[in-house]
């Protein structure tokens, strides 16, 4: 099976292009800076690489939808698949390609955070000891979960 899902920031609005034919198709390309979970041994060296640059392409109306409405900073998430290629370039070397082949790409944050507003902003703990976790307007409609509940959660 070749299926990746990524999650990270756009290094730059992305390039889009049409093909040549009598029904052009929109290519996009773009790059997504994923963060690194970082290990023992990067923690002592601070000045480690932290992200991964990982090219996309999206092909069609999800090209389309990328030229309308992603630009650099955004925060994105896309699923997709590994694709490798080569080809000579014009100084006559062999250039080899990774890629993922866009499947399905979304935001991965409200419009307001991705303009530099805070992502998170702490719930204000419950007033009464166990009061049914609620949905804010400002929270993209998630659930605020009470403080003092994490033994009660299915996950961790």
């Amino acid at each position: 099976m070749n299926k990746v899902i990524l999650m990270g920031r756009l290094t730059k609005d992305p390039e889009v292009r049409y093909s040549q034919g009598s029904e052009p198709l929109a290519i996009a390309n773009y790059t997504i800076a994923v963060d690194r979970r970082r290990g023992r041994q990067a923690q002592n060296s601070p000045d480690q690489p932290t992200a991964d640059f990982i090219p996309c392409v999206s092909f069609g109306k999800a090209a389309e939808f990328a030229e309308k409405y992603y630009h650099k900073g955004i925060k994105i998430a896309v699923t997709g698949r590994i694709q490798t290629r080569n080809y000579t370039n014009k100084d006559g070397n062999k250039v080899y390609v990774t890629e993922v082949v866009v499947e399905e790409q979304e935001f991965a944050e409200s419009k307001n955070a991705s303009s530099q507003q805070p992502a998170y902003t702490a719930p204000e703990p419950p007033s009464q000891g166990n009061q049914a976790p609620t949905a804010d307007a400002d929270d993209g409609g998630f659930m605020n979960i009470p403080d003092g509940i994490e033994g009660e959660l299915p996950f961790n």
